[in-house]
């Protein structure tokens, strides 16, 4: 019997659009780390067995194995053991869990906060308990997958704008007669690199009487003071609350982040006014029907917000990194484009699928692992090289991929 996904599979081989998963580890294990390995800690990883200098994961700041996080998920290991055993509306939410979603809040300087086990099930649980048939949604073209199936859930009416297209949003939002109006973005675009205008976006949904939803999943962490996320890069909120020139102003604002990026860890949380964070508490069905994440993965994050307000250092390194990475790439004249960006995703744009994967397979060859991004992820014909720095990495390991680069022919 021939399967239906057959011809299917045989479609995306021919398009160059089949994607290969890979067995990933670190070269030596977290809790063997010497101080001659710490160079190896969160940027060398067995790729299918090879040794590689990786720069493909979203570990920012270098947190996944940071010596407090691994102790915190020990100790918690030990009380409370692996499994939480049930949803958080039964028995699943800990004394760890109340305790990292109230750090959540002061930190991001939000009243109330809401942890998910998962970001995909935060903003696909998200959207659909803020609206439904009569409401509508107006979401920025490149929003992420997770926003995307939220929306389609909801069965609001959808308007797609065009990237970063305040003008575009305006009239959007002027001409559309729904009930509830809610505007949808990424924060920091997960492909491209660049932060969505917060403030502009906050003006003009005061102007037409709608909610914004913002998914600060590549901001929070390593944007703001205190990595408390881009509404404090802008000045909106910070770790002492909501600036004064937006009180009263920020009831309209629904804050979402995951916690597998920048954290180090995993999960989600949502932060607002606390009746919209207990009205999602009731109405998120990935909330109410899904088992809670371990209290081990709460204690670790606790750990992570600790180490984020109080080592900045991983942040100017992180910010000496992208400027070693883009002052190298242009005195080697590397002809691919690189997209302007002042976040730790730094997209070189390739064009077509098959020179995205040789030039891959050319860094690969040399020891060094970053992942061609295709479409249906980016726009047809920019097929990419997701370059994504961390505070792990140093200043000679982003020279040796700058050199890898430049030994790449076209």
């Amino acid at each position: 019997m021939t399967l239906p996904f057959d011809e299917a599979l045989n479609g995306l081989r021919q398009n160059l659009a089949l994607r290969r998963r890979r067995q990933v580890a670190p070269v030596v294990a977290p809790a063997a780390l010497t101080p001659q390995d710490e160079a190896l800690r969160g940027t060398t990883y067995l790729i299918d067995g090879q040794p590689r200098l990786s720069f493909g994961s979203n570990d920012y700041l270098g947190l996944s194995q940071h010596p407090a996080l691994l102790a915190a998920a020990h100790a918690a290991i030990d009380r409370y053991g692996v499994g939480a055993t049930a949803s958080p509306l039964v028995c699943g939410h800990s004394p760890e869990h109340e305790q990292l979603e109230a750090a959540l809040a002061a930190h991001v300087g939000l009243p109330r906060a809401l942890y998910f086990y998962a970001g995909y099930a935060a903003n696909v649980g998200l959207v659909p308990a803020l609206v439904g048939r009569g409401d509508a949604v107006f979401s920025d073209a490149l929003n992420h997958a997770c926003l995307i199936d939220g929306i389609r859930l909801s069965r609001a009416e959808l308007h797609v704008v065009p990237h970063a297209d305040l003008a575009a949003l305006d009239a959007a939002l002027a001409a559309s007669t729904a009930r509830r109006k809610l505007v949808v973005t990424d924060a920091v675009f997960s492909m491209d690199g660049n932060v969505a205008d917060v403030p502009a976006l906050m003006a003009l949904c005061e102007r037409h009487d709608a909610w914004l939803l913002i998914d600060d999943a590549h901001g929070y962490g390593v944007l703001g003071p205190q990595g408390e996320g881009t509404l404090a890069h802008f000045g909106l909120t910070g770790v002492d609350g909501v600036a004064p020139a937006w009180q009263g102003r920020m009831d309209r604002l629904i804050y979402m982040a995951t916690l597998g990026k920048a954290a180090g860890v995993s999960g989600a949380f949502v932060a607002g006014h606390p009746d919209m964070v207990e009205w999602v508490m009731q109405k998120a069905r990935t909330y109410m029907f899904a088992t809670a994440a371990p209290a081990v993965i709460a204690a670790s994050l606790r750990a992570a917000i600790d180490v984020i307000r109080q080592e900045p250092q991983r942040r100017r390194h992180l910010h000496a990194l992208r400027t070693r990475l883009r002052e190298g790439l242009a005195a080697a004249q590397i002809p691919w484009h690189l997209m302007p960006s002042e976040t730790a995703i730094q997209p070189l744009v390739i064009g077509s699928n098959a020179e995205a994967l040789a030039v891959m397979a050319q860094l690969d060859e040399q020891g060094v692992w970053v992942p061609a991004i295709r479409p249906p992820t980016v726009p047809e014909g920019t097929a990419r090289l997701r370059i994504s720095l961390s505070a792990a990495h140093t200043l000679a390991q982003v020279d040796e991929l700058v050199a890898a680069l430049a030994r790449c022919p076209r």
